[in-house]
């Protein structure tokens, strides 16, 4: 049995037993941060001898060269067709949705820049442009996350970045033949079998070997995200990612084996991942609960979701639907399932979530692997402020002012008033050289 918390919002004590759910403090570990901070200043002196000696020691390679740590073109080809039909039809068809997706994303989000002209020939606009070159980070080991390859990759090439890099560790030598062939189809221009904080410190500084990119995305372990967190501001980032996190609002019309999966399916990640149910029917919650128990054995990472369910778990009983979104705004979920007969109804109400699957049949695996949409989100109630990965991401914005000589008279004036204004005098002259 699986003891989940249970929460009433009609508790006196309601708001802070869900903050007490809600608590989780991104603990940076001093001994970590040490390290990548280490590591990252042995990589800016030493650049590929220290990525060469870190990967060795913590991969258990006896690699001659970086250079010799590069996967080429023809090794990633290779690997996509050794794969299964099913399989390669499987990674195929993810691709195209993502791709699709993004394409549709660029057009929709500004992606070409605008400019207008005043009356006087004033032209004011914004200029896009790709970043010129991007890193991504790609787990290994145990973890190996094709999907993740796509997830970035794709998105930056649609932008129009000119090279992707691509950095991906491999423990004993062992290669994911799968992460490779997602290399091929996302379009990765280089892959470098390394990993850690080694990994981030070669793609923030660049070395010999491995070029310095713009950005870093990517998902990886503590001390890539404490590598990651160093390195911003000499590259830009994606974001310091948390656990991984599902909030489910169902009405209780979904089948309760259905959402029972869905809260496993988070909570197979790590044991610090969050499933939370929220639902204005008691008698569902306790059906939800009982299919639960009845799965889980079936399960074959049932102990992590047992201790994530009992440690970070919880099931709500709300008011009604009306409340359920109220409370999922407040805890601005990663991924928020709306499992309801009028799901869009409940949307509109909702306004912070880093991906919403709305209905019985959209359950949150589909937009890890295929439904298009990015499964790089916002954790830790960062949907507040955050959005998804996407072309934008991957894209930066410069101003456009081409001032006419009419429009210079009239905002010299107002400028060189604000200058003296702030007591800045070559402001002001800067503005009036330019007065007839």
């Amino acid at each position: 049995m699986i003891q989940i918390r249970k929460l009433d919002s009609t508790a006196e004590n309601f708001k802070a037993q869900l903050a007490a759910v809600l608590a989780f403090e991104a603990s940076e570990d001093e001994a970590i941060d040490r390290a990548a901070a280490q590591i990252l200043a042995d990589v800016k002196i030493r650049g590929d001898a220290a990525v060469l000696d870190y990967t060795n020691r913590f991969d258990k390679l006896d690699a001659q060269s970086v250079a010799g740590l590069e996967i080429a073109q023809d090794e990633l080809r290779a690997a996509l067709d050794s794969l299964a039909p099913a399989r390669r039809a499987a990674l195929q068809t993810a691709a195209d949705r993502v791709r699709a997706y993004h394409e549709r994303q660029k057009k929709e989000c500004g992606s070409d820049g605008f400019t207008y002209a005043e009356a006087d020939g004033t032209v004011l606009g914004q200029k896009v442009t790709p970043l010129d070159r991007v890193g991504i980070y790609v787990p290994g080991g145990k973890a190996a996350y094709p999907s993740s390859v796509l997830m970035n990759a794709i998105p930056a090439k649609v932008a129009g970045v000119q090279e992707v890099v691509m950095v991906v560790p491999t423990p004993a030598g062992v290669k994911n033949e799968l992460v490779l062939a997602a290399a091929a189809i996302a379009g990765v221009d280089r892959v470098f079998t390394i990993g850690g904080a080694q990994a981030v410190g070669a793609l923030a500084f660049g070395t010999a070997t491995i070029p310095q990119v713009d950005k870093i995305v990517g998902p990886g372990n503590a001390y890539v995200a404490a590598a990651k967190r160093r390195v911003f501001g000499i590259v830009g980032i994606d974001m310091i990612a948390g656990p991984s996190e599902i909030l489910v609002i169902c009405d209780g019309t979904t089948d309760p084996d259905w959402v029972a999966m869905d809260l496993f399916s988070q909570a197979e990640h790590d044991e610090l991942a969050q499933s939370i149910l929220v639902c204005p029917d008691a008698g569902y919650i306790a059906r939800v609960e009982a299919s639960i128990n009845k799965q889980l054995d079936a399960m074959p990472r049932k102990e992590v979701i047992r201790t994530s369910l009992t440690n970070r778990g919880a099931m709500v009983k709300v008011r009604d639907m009306d409340e359920a979104c109220e409370i999922a705004n407040l805890i601005a979920a990663e991924h928020l399932e709306i499992s309801a007969e009028n799901p869009q109804q409940w949307a509109d109400k909702v306004r912070h979530a880093g991906a919403m699957f709305l209905g019985h049949f959209s359950s949150e695996s589909l937009g890890d692997y295929c439904a298009g949409p990015n499964h790089v989100l916002p954790t830790s109630r960062t949907a507040r402020f955050s959005s998804p990965l996407g072309v934008y991401d991957f894209q930066k914005r410069s101003s456009i002012i081409h001032v006419s000589q009419a429009g210079a008279q009239t905002l010299g004036k107002v400028a060189a008033e604000l200058a003296y204004g702030e007591g800045l005098q070559a402001h002001a002259g800067s503005a009036e050289y330019r007065l007839k």
